[in-house]
């Protein structure tokens, strides 16, 4: 199945994943519509930190609020709460690199209150509810693992979502471990996200959580580790049996690493749970050198032959043929694991 031109943007903003101005439009009514709070540093919006905005977005908005957040550097922690749903959070800057919301919390950084943050809340945006959407900027965690190798748990995620049919298009989340946690509110809640003409990047697991995910003609960029060595995995999903996992579609993985140092992925069987039968799937993509031979690795014990992992048609030197430790899909099984099998009845569009 695919989706129809009226659907993904899918084909509309295939040349914007290289370039910096390509942005979606929403339709005439729908921008009429929408509500919009401006956010700037030098204070000629309504507010200076994104977090204000968001605090100002009434509770149980029906409809769509538009954050629009001018150039520059905003170093905040921001949170979504689910009981603010239909928020956009758009950069006006020419480049999605003028827009930047940025922190260095990590898993092991010490709260205020006493503990530490843990790996979900060390990120610097938190989405928790529904229908949100972002366009048009950055989303970074530049915690420093060199200067705090003391510091016991290095997860330092960039976004995390936890909640259904969020869209992000057309921005940069940057990390190095946990840089993105794909998640859902709940065990049994669906959370779908679909990310388009974006830049990924990040070493170990970064790309990651249990929610049902596609990466779509974005570019996914493989860093090497706070000490300088090339190791790492792209996804580590933790995906319920009866739900989809992770898709990475017509998409480019590259960077400036050594080659066969990286896995695509591994099994993340979060708590130790057998129940589990996390997915992974590479389709329709360019791989680098950088990706191994062998590109499924085994995690907590549990063998990733025994899960959901699979590539079809993907290209690039880090391709390779078909084996029983590169398992790819037959053309049959391709056709019930496109975009529109992951997304079910949503179909994204810009608002």
């Amino acid at each position: 199945m695919v989706l129809g031109a009226a659907g993904v943007m899918a084909y509309g903003t295939a040349l914007g994943v290289f370039g910096e101005g390509a942005q979606p439009r929403a339709s005439a009514a729908t921008k009429a519509a929408a509500a919009t709070l401006t956010v700037a540093k030098d204070g000629s919006g309504q507010f200076t930190t994104v977090q204000a905005a968001v605090d100002a977005v009434p509770v149980n908005n029906p409809s769509r609020v538009v954050i629009s957040v001018k150039p520059g550097t905003y170093r905040e922690i921001v949170k979504v709460p689910a009981n603010k749903p239909h928020v956009t959070v758009q950069g006006t800057g020419a480049s999605r690199k003028d827009t930047v919301i940025v922190f260095n919390n990590a898993a092991g950084t010490a709260k205020p209150g006493g503990g530490t943050y843990g790996t979900s809340g060390s990120a610097t945006v938190a989405v928790e509810a529904d229908d949100f959407q972002a366009r048009n900027l950055t989303i970074n965690n530049d915690f420093d693992e060199a200067r705090n190798q003391s510091l016991s748990g290095h997860q330092a995620v960039a976004l995390r979502t936890a909640a259904d049919r969020v869209l992000l298009d057309g921005i940069i989340v940057d990390g190095d471990q946990d840089t993105l946690l794909l998640d859902t509110a709940a065990k049994e809640r669906l959370g779908r996200v679909y990310v388009t003409n974006s830049y990924v990047s990040g070493n170990v697991d970064f790309v990651f959580g249990r929610a049902t995910a596609v990466i779509d003609q974005s570019v996914i960029t493989l860093k090497k580790r706070w000490d300088g060595s090339s190791a790492g995995y792209i996804t580590a999903p933790s995906t319920a049996a009866d739900r989809k996992g992770i898709l990475i579609n017509r998409s480019v993985v590259n960077g400036d690493v050594s080659a066969g140092s990286f896995f695509l992925g591994r099994n993340w069987h979060a708590g130790g749970d057998a129940t589990l039968r996390p997915q992974t799937t590479v389709r329709n993509s360019t791989l680098s050198a950088a990706v191994k031979s062998t590109p499924w690795s085994d995690m907590g014990g549990f063998s990733w032959k025994n899960d959901r992992f699979a590539e079809y048609r993907n290209t690039g030197p880090g391709s390779g043929a078909a084996s029983g430790d590169r398992p790819h899909l037959t053309d049959a099984q391709a056709t019930g694991q496109e975009v529109a099998d992951w997304l079910g009845d949503w179909n994204p569009t810009p608002a």
